[in-house]
């Protein structure tokens, strides 16, 4: 009698047990909702573009996603969370999943609008204060010597030479490998042909001659 006593008693517990843990998944399948859409925004023309890369995020908790390069995202969340969107330059957005829900899903498009900030000017002087500015500036003596340094540097020869001798800087050296580059594309798998009888070739030669491009950087200085 103990033994089978003993028996109906495990067995109650083990009914127990399942049937809380079917009603318990029960219970989570109809709070979990999948919450799903797109990200989307306005360019300079008013024109609806998809917004990328947006944090999406569950208020209070650590769970949380972004938006894709198309803008969609997916996310699970329960009845009655607050999402935000979020995204700098962008005003925060939040929205609130009903908990009248009778489905698993919730869709939603979301448009994010751009927010503005002013900041305070921000004047930089080399002096404490503006006074001082005057008082140096008023002081600075622009003697003969400067100005014909002044002059020396501006005349046109100087100019001239400087644009041969001074390197290129990023833009000019960005520009001249991408022209390399497109030269190599065009003419891939093939020999490039010859300019030595190219008339405009031969001007430009006979120009770039004429300006001194080809002396010495000595004979320049001379």
């Amino acid at each position: 009698m103990k033994t089978l006593f003993r028996l109906s008693l495990l067995i109650a517990a083990i009914l127990s047990i399942s049937l809380d843990a079917t009603a318990q998944r029960t219970y989570e399948q109809k709070e979990v909702v999948q919450f799903s859409g797109k990200v989307v925004t306005s360019d300079e023309r008013g024109d609806i573009i998809p917004m990328p890369f947006v944090n999406i995020s569950v208020l209070g908790t650590r769970r949380g996603t972004s938006s894709g390069e198309e803008g969609f995202f997916s996310l699970v969340t329960l009845k009655g969370d607050t999402v935000i969107f979020s995204q700098i330059g962008y005003k925060d957005v939040m929205v609130g999943i009903p908990d009248t829900l009778e489905e698993a899903h919730y869709s939603w498009v979301q448009i994010m609008s751009q927010d503005s900030f002013l900041l305070p000017e921000a004047v930089i002087y080399p002096w404490p204060d503006r006074e001082h500015f005057e008082i140096e500036f008023l002081a600075i003596d622009i003697s003969d010597e400067l100005r014909s340094r002044k002059d020396e540097n501006l005349a046109n020869q100087v100019i001239e030479e400087m644009r041969y001798s001074l390197p290129t800087d990023g833009t000019e050296a960005t520009t001249i490998e991408l022209r390399r580059m497109g030269e190599e594309a065009v003419y891939n798998g093939q020999l490039k042909p010859m300019n030595i009888l190219s008339p405009i070739a031969w001007a430009n030669f006979v120009k770039a001659w004429k300006r001194g491009d080809f002396k010495k950087k000595k004979d320049k200085k001379k």
